[in-house]
């Protein structure tokens, strides 16, 4: 079972299935315990239906936890999916910054105007009303004026030009007109039907009323009233006479009948009014059919202002009981009614407007345009980065991504390619570096070849040697070369300039006098030697027999000499070297030495007295046909020779040179010491004296102590 589960998790793993976070795993959890609770359910049905409804509702509790959860989840796979993508974020935040202002304001422009709409088609309706009141308010103050006249002249007070408005207009058959005169009813309150007259407004009597006090400035009264159960529209104008108070209203009910006068401009009109006897609630008109797709419905609800006319008091607007005037319209009614008047000016504006419409879509679809093909080139340069990236990746770093314009993104793309063009030649020239250090190290180990590892000490001579390179291969040299049973050859030499080519010369130098030391001698010149004569040598077993033929030994100096001349005539004019050569002789404790312009070798005594080796000429292979001196010294036994390079003396701190002081005193001090411990001593302190700085030169140092 354990097997089964590692190896499905391993599948799940490599599809990108398994849950990570612990939102997955919870609705992972959430789902497995709801198919155990909905496996156990179906279990307990058969032997115990009430816990078996008992589970339901956990069942239903864990499938939506798990839905829930796992909702949140693929929101958060789609989000990173779709976001993954720089084109796609580029989109989302063109869709934030540039679309969705634009249509929020497009959004806020059309609920404006669908509010500047509905506004404007309840403004029209309360304006027809009051289109009414002002007729009704003329016709009342006419009428009111007519029996007053009559009253003060002693006349019966009937008004004969309602008679005539009755005959003449159908609006007034609906009207009616009651008088009061101080506050007793004239014989004019009825209607052409006879209806019962309504009763005089108390209100007006009232000092506290805001319409009595209205009255009194002679301001008519022209409200919409609730009277007995019913709306009405209603004037009041009162006049004072010699002998009284005139008051006389007309009344129109606000039903069907007057809302149809003006809803055919308008379409159709709902009046809905709580309690209200008759008909509370009506629709007149009909809506027409859309003139052009643009021409949808529009509804809009406006509240009336109405007064109660027992108590004169207004209907707070909004109440359950406050009329409410619902028209539903369409914009080319509202634009017909708005811009009636205007004809073909209305229409030059709805050009204008139109034009500025398409304008502005134009503009939205050329700024669609350059987004558009910005984005790409923005995503376009950053894909061509990403796949430079893969390439690079894979190693190959010729790839150069291709660049075709000039902004910042190609400044990049230009950058990219530069830098993988500098890797390259890097990567090459690391491949070269790494070739040369191969063959450096095959150089390396070549040249410790040519150092002399085991040396056949005379039994009155204790020699040692020590070279350690400033870089991979040394341009130091020094060796040591059995003559004879009781003579051995010392070579010390440094060449000039460091590495590969002074290596080449160090090894030249090494078989050369190997080569001239082992090997017979020509005839030498007499620039060469101090008297005309002719050196033979004999080799054998590593040993070496030189001598004049008239049995004088050959000479470090005319072995300088030949040197000279061969790397003269071999090397480049800026290549030479310093060569210190000695020939020891153990039966006479005899150092006969020339040195080719290399620091004096010194001989430091058992009592610290030092002596310098300087008879020689200059250094090797810089002039032809030269001459090197020979001198000769006698070694007492306990006598160290110390021959070394400039990098034991020369090296620097702060404090100046080692030099060779320093040098003479570590010797002289551990001089009774072996030699192989002398050299570490005097490499410590020259280590030492360098700090952390780069060795700056090679060190060679060579050690001989007679016995």
């Amino acid at each position: 079972m354990r097997e089964l589960y590692w190896k499905l998790r391993e599948k799940l793993l490599t599809a990108g299935l398994w849950p990570k976070g612990w939102i997955a795993r919870g609705a992972c959890y959430s789902l497995g315990l709801a198919v155990v609770f909905f496996t156990l359910q179906i279990l307990l049905r058969l032997f115990s239906p009430k816990l078996s409804a008992g589970l339901e509702g956990w069942v239903k509790f864990l499938l939506f936890d798990a839905a829930l959860l796992f909702s949140i989840v693929t929101f958060r796979a789609l989000k990173r999916k779709i976001l993954w993508r720089l084109r796609n974020r580029l989109i989302v935040t063109y869709i934030f910054i540039g679309v969705i202002p634009a249509v929020l304001l497009i959004v806020m422009a059309l609920f404006t105007a669908y509010l500047f709409a509905g506004q404007f088609s309840g403004f029209a309706v309360t304006s027809e009303i009051s289109t009414q009141l002002r007729s009704m308010e003329a016709a009342n103050s006419a009428i009111a004026n007519e029996l007053a006249a009559k009253l003060e002249r002693g006349e019966n007070a009937n008004a004969e030009s309602l008679s005539g408005l009755r005959r003449r207009n159908p609006v007034w058959e609906h009207r009616q007109v009651c008088a009061w005169y101080d506050d007793k009813p004239l014989p004019v309150c009825t209607d052409p039907k006879g209806a019962t007259a309504f009763p005089y407004p108390e209100f007006f009597r009232e000092d506290d009323n805001p319409y009595a006090g209205a009255l009194r400035d002679r301001q008519p009264f022209h409200e919409i009233v609730r009277d007995r159960g019913q709306l009405h529209l209603r004037v009041a104008s009162v006049l004072a006479t010699r002998s009284g108070k005139l008051t006389v209203v007309t009344s129109e009910p606000l039903d069907k009948r007057l809302a149809s006068q003006f809803s055919d401009s308008l379409g159709e009109i709902t009046l809905y009014a709580a309690g209200l006897q008759h008909d509370p609630t009506f629709t007149v008109g009909r809506l027409p059919a859309p003139s052009s797709v643009m021409d949808h419905e529009i509804w809009f609800g406006t509240p009336l202002r109405v007064v109660d006319w027992k108590t004169g008091k207004n209907e707070t607007i909004g109440t359950p009981v406050s009329p409410v005037v619902r028209v539903r319209t369409m914009p080319s009614l509202l634009y017909g009614n708005l811009f009636a008047s205007l004809e073909d000016f209305a229409k030059g504006i709805e050009y204008i407007l139109f034009g500025v419409l398409i304008f502005f879509a134009i503009i939205e679809l050329v700024a669609l345009i350059i987004g558009t093909r910005m984005t790409q080139t923005v995503t376009g340069a950053v894909a061509h980065l990403y796949d430079a990236t893969k390439n690079v990746d894979r190693g190959d770093f010729s790839h150069r991504i291709p660049v075709k314009s000039a902004d910042q993104l190609a400044q990049l793309s230009l950058s990219f390619n530069s830098m993988t063009e500098s890797i390259e030649k890097l990567i090459l020239e690391q491949k070269e570096k790494q070739r040369l250090e191969g063959e450096l190290a095959i150089a390396q180990e070549v040249q410790a070849q040519l150092f002399p590892r085991q040396v056949s000490e005379l039994e009155s001579l204790e020699v040692h040697g020590f070279c350690r390179p400033a870089r991979t291969v040394s341009g130091d040299y020094y060796d040591f070369l059995t003559a004879s049973s009781h003579k051995l050859i010392l070579a010390v030499g440094d060449i000039s300039g460091k590495g590969i080519s002074a290596a080449l010369l160090m090894a030249t130098i090494h078989s050369a006098v190997r080569a001239y030391s082992v090997e017979s001698l020509p005839q030498m010149r007499e620039s060469v030697a101090r008297e005309p004569v002719a050196v033979g040598a004999v080799a054998g077993a590593g040993r070496m027999m030189a001598a004049w033929p008239e049995g004088i030994e050959v000479s470090p100096g005319a072995l300088l000499g030949l040197l000279n001349h061969q790397l003269y005539e071999s090397t480049p004019p800026e290549k030479y070297a310093t060569l210190f050569l000695g020939i020891y002789d153990g039966r006479s404790h005899q150092l006969t030495y020339s040195n080719g312009g290399h620091l004096p070798p010194i001989l430091i005594g058992q009592d610290g007295a030092v002596r310098r080796l300087e008879a020689g000429g200059t250094v090797v292979g810089l002039f032809d046909n030269m001459t090197y001196d020979e001198g000769s010294v006698v070694m007492h036994p306990g006598e160290i020779l110390l021959a070394y390079s400039d990098g034991v003396t020369e090296p620097e701190n702060e404090f100046g040179e080692f030099g060779e002081e320093r040098l003479i005193d570590l010797v002289s001090t551990h001089r009774q010491q072996p030699l192989v411990q002398i050299s570490q001593t005097v490499t410590a302190a020259v280590d030492d004296w360098i700090g952390d700085n780069e060795q700056p030169d090679d060190i060679t140092l060579v050690l001989a102590r007679a016995r």
